[in-house]
């Protein structure tokens, strides 16, 4: 799946002369967190989220002192080094900037042009419907060894049991001889599968016997 599937297209912004006022004001009605900035051409020059707005804001014990600050551009506050991404990345690729920069939303940007915005709730529901999380189905988790040709030999026994795969995961074991495959199957009741492929020689992490019962 591309960015371009999922991002929003109907992308609201200020331009740099905006003013920290009108940022609030825009928070507010909309109750999202990040706004672009742009300049004329529409290109990103910034972003300002509702944290800093709230670090610009004055204390409430002196609110009134400081009305002034409100009226400040909102380039003096926004972020000008700002992470972006392109319509046709990748969602999986794009999630790890999410987790390597710590950031709340990803401009999209096309010939340097905003076209599109992504936020974390949007990567992570995307991620829960790639995962099939959110359809009734199973968690299996199995131990295999780290060759080739094992992912297809577990999956073939789904396919023996007419079990439909919503979803595959892989992630190393702490012995590098191993791996842990993940599957999310169509089935509420995993009972039968894990005891067919525990009589073919293969360890399920999840579920455990005393947990399935």
């Amino acid at each position: 799946m591309i960015i371009e599937h999922i991002m929003k297209r109907n992308v609201i912004t200020l331009t740099e002369t905006s003013t920290i006022k009108e940022a609030m004001q825009l928070l507010e009605l909309h109750e999202f967190r990040h706004i672009p900035i742009v300049n004329e051409s529409n290109k990103l020059v910034g972003i300002v989220s509702d944290n800093d707005i709230r670090d610009a804001s004055p204390s409430i014990f002196h609110f009134t002192d400081h009305l002034d600050d409100f009226l400040k551009p909102i380039s003096s506050i926004m972020k000008q080094n700002v992470i972006t991404a392109h319509p046709l990345d990748f969602v999986e690729e794009v999630s790890t900037l999410f987790y390597e920069h710590h950031i709340g939303c990803l401009p999209i940007l096309d010939d340097d042009e905003l076209v599109g915005i992504v936020t974390e709730t949007d990567m992570l529901h995307t991620l829960v419907e790639l995962m099939g999380a959110h359809q009734p189905s199973s968690h299996i988790e199995v131990k295999v060894e780290n060759i080739t040709g094992k992912l297809s030999d577990i999956a073939a026994i789904f396919k023996e049991l007419n079990m439909n795969i919503t979803s595959v995961l892989v992630y190393p074991h702490q012995d590098p001889a191993y791996k842990i495959l993940v599957f999310r199957v169509q089935t509420i009741d995993p009972r039968k599968v894990v005891k067919v492929i525990e009589e073919k020689g293969y360890e399920v992490i999840w579920p455990s016997e005393p947990r399935i019962v």
